[in-house]
């Protein structure tokens, strides 16, 4: 299984921006769709973005178009998340999630090979 270690995460004021990063354990993490999601207290967990196992696709969940952004470096095995204009709602702890086969194009709840251990964003009014 690859190991994920998220980082990134902090208190920021609404209206600002943090990046999350992904680091994989190995460069076969390059052959997978890579995405995040999020759980808020209360909340189940909740898809976020996903990009494709080559970085040609992007998708994200409504509530974060336009605001998020998903990209990754292959030279780098780490995946990020680009976030903007925060807003209170967006407050969760944010899951690196690996797809569990090889090529995809996006992820899906039941689709997920390896998760990471999440770290906390806490957006202030």
């Amino acid at each position: 299984q690859v190991q994920l270690v998220e980082s990134g995460g902090g208190l920021v004021q609404a209206g600002g921006s943090l990046r999350l990063s992904c680091a994989a354990s190995e460069r076969t993490f390059s052959w997978y769709a890579m995405g995040w999601f999020r759980q808020a207290p209360g909340k189940e967990r909740e898809f976020v973005a996903a990009i494709s196992w080559s970085g040609s696709n992007t998708y994200y969940a409504d509530y974060v178009k336009g605001r998020f952004t998903i990209s990754r470096d292959y030279a780098k095995n780490t995946v990020y998340l680009q976030m903007n204009s925060l807003k209170p709602e967006d407050t969760a702890v944010y899951y690196c999630a690996a797809g569990s086969a090889p090529y995809g194009q996006n992820l899906n709840s039941g689709s997920i090979g390896s998760w990471g251990q999440g770290t906390q964003v806490n957006v202030s009014s």
